[in-house]
């Protein structure tokens, strides 16, 4: 059985949340969780999050039950395409929203296993007894910089230009989107957040927090926007996640004497 839930918050210094963020399970019983952080200022940016959430939910919703993992990794990435022509043509047609773009994590799973996709620097990790191993590469000029040897790892979360995009969703007319496999195995979950998150709370806190199986899921999620909150919360901050909580205990059967 897989749980979910999602959280945004607006934080601290933004006057409109640009993220756009849902999760739940399609008509055939997927589990789909998506998380788009908008670009392009005001109105630009939420629009460009929101149309591209919508159109990768509506078109995977109709999925039919039971495909062999290569199509339902196809209509992943299918669903991404099409999000991003939708909102390059938008954007194109309106002055109102001329370059506006948006960032786009999507978990798409078939039970406890399937595929994540991604444009750009929202993220998915892993958790694992509480440690959090992220699945993503970001999509920045910083992380760029960094594959190739230019600046170091400790340059990377204090260099001036940190929030480039090299990759956007919704900015041209083509674009590629990562693909990474997963499967959850019993207790494991997957986290999904926008940067207003995983800019302001470590590796390590993400794992421990969501790691507490002690607590609902709805509070720990609760906990991760706080942290973010404390540490500045100079961005929207959204988080989802998807736990597998393993297979449903069968009760004890007992026999009576009569």
């Amino acid at each position: 059985m897989i749980r979910t839930v999602q959280a945004s918050d607006i934080g601290r210094v933004r006057t409109v949340n640009e993220d756009s963020v849902w999760i739940g399970a399609t008509r055939h019983g997927y589990t789909l969780g998506v998380i788009a952080d908008g670009m392009g200022g005001h109105l630009a940016g939420d629009t460009a999050s929101k149309l591209a959430l919508e159109t990768v939910r509506d078109r995977l919703d109709p999925l039919p039950p039971d495909l062999p993992e290569e199509e339902l990794k196809a209509a992943l990435n299918a669903a991404i395409m099409e999000a991003n022509t939708t909102v390059y043509r938008e954007a194109q047609s309106n002055e109102e929203f001329h370059n506006m773009g948006t960032t786009i994590v999507a978990a798409l799973l078939k039970g406890a296993a399937g595929f994540i996709g991604h444009i750009g620097d929202s993220r998915a990790y892993l958790i694992q007894s509480g440690t959090a191993r992220q699945l993503t590469e970001d999509h920045t000029l910083v992380h760029e910089l960094f594959k190739s040897g230019q600046i170091s790892l400790e340059e990377v979360d204090h260099h001036p230009r940190r929030n480039v995009l090299s990759r956007a969703l919704g900015t041209d007319t083509v674009v590629s989107a990562d693909m990474v496999q997963v499967t959850l195995g019993p207790g494991e979950l997957l986290l999904l957040c926008s940067d207003g998150l995983s800019n302001y709370v470590s590796p390590e806190h993400l794992g421990k927090v969501a790691g507490i199986h002690e607590i609902s899921l709805e509070e720990r999620a609760d906990r991760l926007l706080q942290l973010a909150l404390l540490a500045g919360g100079s961005d929207n901050i959204s988080v989802a996640m998807l736990e597998h909580q393993g297979e449903a205990a069968v009760p004890e059967t007992k026999e009576w004497d009569t």
